[in-house]
């Protein structure tokens, strides 16, 4: 497969259980030098999402969005870098040389990955997050590239939805 085939799961999820058990498998999944886009209105769930990948990544303590701080630094089974680029520029973001966490040995996890779009590797596992009721969630995952597109293709044979 090339770098641009995309192969889309979708669920719903209908509280934080649903989040947990689809973060869980993501995590689970996730190796060295992975990097996951999360996208969604403010409230959809991009941190509670980031909270449970990082407690099953094996994160200990409180993980929270790093709005003000955009990245932050966690140890569990891989490095976590978890980034909120909501307040800064693509040219603010490309001079934090983000490129050197992109391809490190952890994990990068970026909310709101759309604004550095142009900055993300071209392989990538995004998901997106919209809200379709107070705890109910449509979650869209999509793998551009491998080893993201198995990591779909992991959650449709578990749970057996695709788009």
């Amino acid at each position: 497969m090339d770098n641009n085939t995309q192969t889309v799961f979708t669920t719903r999820s209908f509280g934080l259980q649903d989040t947990e058990a689809l973060a869980a498998a993501i995590a689970a999944a996730s190796s060295a030098g992975m990097v996951i886009g999360l996208d969604g209105d403010l409230g959809a769930g991009k941190t509670a999402f980031s909270q449970c990948y990082a407690r099953h990544l094996g994160v200990e303590g409180i993980v929270n969005s790093p709005t003000f701080t955009i990245i932050k630094e966690y140890e569990g089974r891989l490095p976590l870098y978890h980034m909120d680029v909501y307040r800064i520029s693509l040219q603010e973001a490309d001079e934090l040389g983000l490129e050197e966490y992109f391809y490190g040995q952890g994990v990068c996890l970026v909310e709101w990955s759309r604004i550095i779009a142009d900055l993300m590797p071209p392989r990538h596992l995004h998901i997106e997050l919209k809200t379709a009721g107070p705890d109910e969630r449509e979650i869209t995952v999509t793998g551009i590239g491998e080893p993201y597109g198995e990591v779909c293709r992991m959650l449709i044979q578990k749970w057996g939805k695709e788009i």
